[in-house]
C-alpha cells in the first residue's frame, strides 16, 4: 500500500511519525511524507526541536486518490497548523469520504474535526480533545486504540505515544484488510 503521512512543516511529534512510518515500512508498505510546503519538516520531542525529515509530496499537488491509506501523526502544533490549511483539510476529508482508512493519534483528530468527518463516529485522542470531538458530533472514549467503522472507511485512533505499539498494530491490521489501489 502507498500510505500518506500528512504533517505540517513544523510541530509533528517525532515518535508519532517515526514509529508508525517504520511499522509501515516493516510491513512492506510505501510511506510517503506529505506536507503543506516542500522541503523538510521540523519534528519535535514534545516542545523541543528534534529531527527534520524530507517532504516527498505537497498536499494540493499530490491527489488524495493516489494513496491507499492515511496516517495523521500528532503533536500539539502539527494538527493545529493543518486544520488552518484548506488543502490539508480537503485532503483528509477526501480520504474519509472515499472510504479509505485513516489512522490518527494524539492531537491529530483536530484535523478530522476541521474536516467535519467525526459526526457519528467513535474516537479516542489526547484527553484535551474530548470536548472538541463531542462538539463535532463524535463520541470520545478513553481507550488505547479505537477502530470505528460507523461511516465511510475505518478510523483508527489512539491517545498518546505510550499507545504507539497498539496503534501501529491496529492500523496495520486494518490496512491489510483493504485492497491496494
Amino acid at each position: 500500500m502507498r500510505i500518506a503521512f500528512l504533517t505540517a512543516p513544523e510541530g509533528v511529534e517525532r515518535i508519532e511519525l517515526t514509529e508508525p512510518w517504520q511499522a509501515a515500512e516493516n510491513a512492506g508498505h510505501e510511506p510517503v511524507l506529505v506536507s503543506t510546503k516542500p522541503g523538510r519538516i521540523q519534528a519535535f520531542d514534545h516542545l523541543d526541536k528534534a529531527d527534520t525529515f524530507p517532504v516527498d509530496a505537497v498536499v494540493g499537488e499530490a491527489p488524495a486518490e493516489s494513496f491507499d491509506a492515511l496516517v495523521l501523526p500528532g503533536g500539539v502544533a502539527n494538527p493545529d497548523f493543518l486544520r488552518m490549511d484548506e488543502r490539508a483539510v480537503s485532503f483528509v476529508r477526501e480520504f474519509v469520504e472515499s472510504g479509505r482508512p485513516v489512522a490518527a493519534i494524539c492531537h491529530a483528530p483536530w484535523t478530522l474535526i476541521e474536516a467535519d468527518v467525526v459526526r457519528g463516529r467513535v474516537l479516542t485522542s489526547w484527553p484535551s480533545l474530548r470536548t472538541d470531538i463531542r462538539n463535532a458530533g463524535g463520541t470520545w472514549v478513553d481507550e488505547q486504540v479505537r477502530i470505528c467503522d460507523h461511516g465511510p472507511g475505518k478510523l483508527i485512533t489512539s491517545r498518546k505515544p505510550d499507545d504507539l505499539k497498539a496503534f501501529c498494530e491496529a492500523f496495520l491490521d486494518v490496512f491489510a484488510q483493504e485492497p491496494a489501489q
